[in-house]
Formats: structure tokens, sequence, C-alpha cells
């Protein structure tokens, strides 16, 4: 089996390591050797801080705008209302580009800022039928060898108040979705024991996962926690299930807050957060102190909800530090924590981190510790999937970038040793060859590569 050798890695506690890949995963990991005559391939990282690429936990691929047009943000008449954002949003998604399009301009941004594991919410009502998930299933599909990607079937429009759409929630599961979605059971479909009773059903029925939408707040929205908790007890479908904003829990006291999270915590239901601007969220201290799984995502980028986003988890780690009072070291960490190894236990990612026997997916990048990142968000970085399972001795110098295309057409090449980097001149990210490929890989690439658009 062929070895791929990453020399002076600087790990999250400072010391500096060899890591040999073999078969996309990590085979060994030693401290760092300064060999006088390096093994033949090598890569040296030169001290940068080696992450676990990072976990996308929440987006929504079919209902971006971003490289398409601008679409200026239409406010809601009178205060945040979900059912008016989602009729802005069927008007705006009428005159955009196509949805492949659209989304693989945002999963190749995600992919570019270090993130290969992502959970998408993707609409299925009887407007759109399923239209989106036929779509982004596509999506997913060529790009499954640089990323992996979980599929949410979501409700976008309710459930009971859409007729029709319990079966095609049924019929995108089967289609490939991995998990079942739900919206705001209280305020949007006003029954929360039907709505549940249609999410859990079809969850139980196909062997899927839950992650539910909610945006409900104060004790209305506790009290959909509460029976979303009680359900995924009854179900027994602990550590399968979340619930995504979640805004209640920030918006109730101290003392309900404990006593919902020791509920939360003893389900096992996990908890996603964006650190939205003008809302409540969820208490991300007090939840993990409870040994609640508190994980994030971008959510909307650059759509009908809002205009903000750019795809970079690293930079919504800082913005939930930010916006949670995160200065201490441990605290930073902690922000760090929710956009990777938490995210990857909420979504049951196999094999996450940096160790030995895990797959070979990091980041490289300049810092010297993790709370470092978190401050600094530097933009330069490489993005390794799989590690580096080349042969022979096809050598390219520099960086060369590959049009989007040719990585649509041939993604599996990236396991043959393409790092992605981001520079700092590009508002988009360069997919950039890095180290030794196989000749058969150098002649291809060489033949399609030009400079980024």
């Amino acid at each position: 089996m062929n070895q791929t050798h990453f020399l002076n890695a600087r790990l999250a506690d400072g010391s500096l390591c060899d890591l040999t890949v073999a078969g996309g995963r990590f085979s060994a990991i030693a401290p760092a050797a300064n060999a006088a005559t390096p093994p033949a391939g090598a890569i040296d990282l030169a001290g940068q801080l080696v992450l676990p690429a990072f976990v996308e936990g929440h987006i929504h691929l079919d209902t971006s705008f971003y490289g398409d047009a601008w679409r200026p943000h239409i406010p809601c008449t009178n205060g945040f209302d979900v059912r008016e954002r989602v009729a802005f949003q069927m008007r705006n998604l009428e005159q955009a580009a196509p949805m492949e399009e659209r989304a693989i301009n945002q999963l190749e941004l995600c992919v570019g800022n270090g993130s290969l594991a992502m959970r998408s919410h993707v609409m299925v009502d009887a407007a759109v039928g399923l239209k989106h998930v036929e779509t982004i299933l596509g999506v997913r599909e060529k790009y499954r060898d640089l990323i992996d990607i979980q599929l949410v079937a979501f409700p976008q429009s309710g459930i009971l108040s859409s007729p029709g759409t319990a079966e095609l929630l049924d019929e995108a599961l089967k289609l490939g979705c991995d998990l079942i979605g739900g919206l705001d059971p209280a305020s949007f479909d006003r029954d929360v024991k039907g709505h549940l009773d249609v999410v859990f059903g079809l969850a139980e029925k196909r062997g899927a996962g839950v992650d539910i939408h909610l945006h409900d707040r104060g004790t209305l929205g506790l009290f959909e926690i509460e029976e979303i908790v009680a359900r995924t007890t009854a179900s027994g479908m602990q550590g399968k299930v979340a619930i995504s904003h979640a805004y209640a829990l920030g918006d109730i006291s101290a003392d309900a807050l404990a006593e919902t999270a020791e509920r939360i915590a003893a389900a096992g239901v996990a908890i996603m957060t964006n650190a939205p601007g003008d809302h409540p969220f969820p208490p991300v201290a007090a939840l993990r102190k409870a040994g609640v799984t508190v994980f994030a995502g971008s959510d909307n980028i650059r759509d009908s909800w809002w205009p903000y986003g750019d795809g970079d988890m690293l930079n919504r780690a800082n913005m939930i530090g930010y916006r949670s009072g995160f200065y201490e070291d441990w605290e930073l960490e902690a922000a760090y924590d929710v956009v990777s190894h938490a995210g990857a236990k909420a979504l049951g990612l196999e094999g996450y981190g940096i160790a030995v026997g895990a797959r070979a997916d990091f980041v490289a990048l300049r810092a010297e510790h993790i709370p470092e990142a978190v401050v600094a968000v530097p933009k330069e970085r490489t993005v390794y999937r799989a590690g580096r399972e080349g042969e022979g001795p096809g050598q390219l110098s520099g960086e060369a970038s590959l049009p989007r295309d040719s990585l649509c057409a041939d993604a599996a090449r990236f396991r043959a040793g393409w790092g992605l980097a981001m520079k700092k001149e590009y508002t988009k990210p360069t997919l950039a060859r890095k180290g030794r490929l196989s000749a058969q890989t150098a002649q291809q690439a060489g033949s399609d590569s030009q400079a980024p658009e």
C-alpha cells in the first residue's frame, strides 16, 4: 500500500509530528524526526497547525444564491415570520440560476474553506415535489469523492398544512435522503402531536435520523423541545435526533434551561446553532456543561433569509465564540469543538480526527494553536481529502487551479492527493494541486488546468 508522509505538522497540543497516510487514513503519527533525508515525496507542512476537516452541520444547498445575481433582502412586514420568508424564497427561486449551478457554487465554497462533511436540508413540499431532492442527490453523487453529504428531507411549507407532503417525504427517504426534517410543529402546522407523529413515524419506518427546524421561542418552543425529547426516548432514537436553531433555549430562565438541558442530554438529542445575529440562540457553554452535544452550521448563505454567509466553519466558530462571550483559551477551544468534533458526533461520522486509524481528511493552516486559529481565522489554508494516494514519480511544481467543470467531471482525482488551497486574493476557493501525483493524474490535470475565473 502506498504511503504519503506529511512532515512537521503542528498538532492541537503544540507538538510537532510527522504524519503517515495509507489507504486514505492515518497509519502513523510520530514526533517530528527532522531527518536529513526525508521520505520520497514527503510534504513538509513547516509547522502549520493540522486540524480535522470542519463539519458543516446545517446548510441549504438548494436555496442559496451564492455566485448568482445579488438578491436584495426583503424584510418581513411585521417582524420575523417563517411563512412570509418562505413566500419570499419561492418568489426569488423562480428567477434564480439553475439549482445545480447554485448548489455547486456553495458546495465548492464550503470545501475550499475546509469542510469535508456536511448536512444539507433540502426542500420538499407540494409545490416543488421532489425536484430539489433529485437535483441535490445528483450533486452529492458528483462530489462523493470530495465531501461526505447527508441530506435531510425538509418540509419547508409544513407537513399537515401542505397536503401530500408526508407522502413526498417518504419518497424522498426512499430516493436517498438520510434524515427526515420538521418545521415548527406548533406555530406552522399548529398540531405538535400530528407533526411529530409523521416525522418520527417515517424515521422509524425508513431507519432514518431526525433533524427538526425549531424557531418558536419562549415556553411554546420549550414545550416542543420537551415533546421531541420525549419522542426520541420513546422511539429509542437516542443519538439520532437533532433540533436545529432551538431559539427557545436562549429565551428562557436559567432554571428552566438547566432542567431542560439535563433532559436533552439524557435523550441524546443534539442541538445545532449558527449563532444568528438578531435571534436568541442556545447558550453553548451551559448546554455543553450539561452534556448536550452542540454543533454548528452556516445555515443560509446569501439567500432569501439573509444576505450573509461565507461557508467558513472556522469563521463560524469565531462568531459563536464572540456572541457567547468566549475569551479564555478553553472557551475558544470549545467554540472550535462545536464546528469539528461535536459536529462529527452529531452527524455520526466514522473515523473523525487526527489519530491513527482516522480518516485523513484535514486542514493545514498558519496558527500556533486552536485559540489563535479561532480568533485569527487564517484564510490561507490547504485542505486534504483522504490524505494522498498517488502512485509513481510524477511531480508538479507550484500551484495550478482546476476549473469547476473538470472537478465535477472527475472529482475522484482529488483522492490522489489534491490539496484545496484558500487564497486571500480570491473570493472563491482556488482548487490547487499539491505535492506528488501519479504520472497519469499529472497528465490528466495538466491538460485541463487554467487560472480561476
